[in-house]
């Protein structure tokens, strides 16, 4: 599915569940997060509920991926927008879009986990905070 949005800089597209490469994905993510290691998509998509890609022509410029425990719950994962296209918009839109996508599955509530930076982000995306706890391992 395609949805399609208009932002400040010209016309971004929104779409649902897209083919994506690795070389696009590892491409966004590298310009978007200095310590990113170039990996395999491959098996993290086959494990999403969804996910949403954002195009501006050719180029990929945002995604954001959704997981399901299969039942009520989703969660939010690698939201990501690239630096030339922040502060538009766009990281909202792709959030908006995933909770839309996520209640269509069938989850009643979706969740995130967020660095202390990215609180207003999330706030202004609907999401209210909560405690939850967290291991690295």
């Amino acid at each position: 599915m395609v949805i399609s949005d208009v932002s400040q800089a010209g016309d971004t597209v929104l779409v649902v569940r897209p083919e994506l490469t690795d070389a696009e994905l590892n491409e966004l993510f590298g310009a978007s997060w200095p310590a990113h290691s170039p990996t395999s998509f491959a098996p993290i998509l086959a494990r999403s509920l969804t996910w949403i890609a954002a195009r501006r022509g050719d180029r990929l410029v945002g995604f954001v991926n959704v997981v399901g425990d299969g039942g009520a719950h989703a969660f939010v994962l690698d939201t990501t927008v690239h630096p030339d296209e922040r502060r538009q918009g766009l990281g909202m839109r792709l959030v908006r879009a995933a909770a839309d996508e996520a209640r269509t599955h069938g989850a009643e509530w979706l969740h995130v986990d967020y660095e202390p930076h990215l609180e207003s982000f999330y706030s202004e995306c609907g999401f209210r905070s909560t405690a939850a706890g967290l291991m690295r391992l």
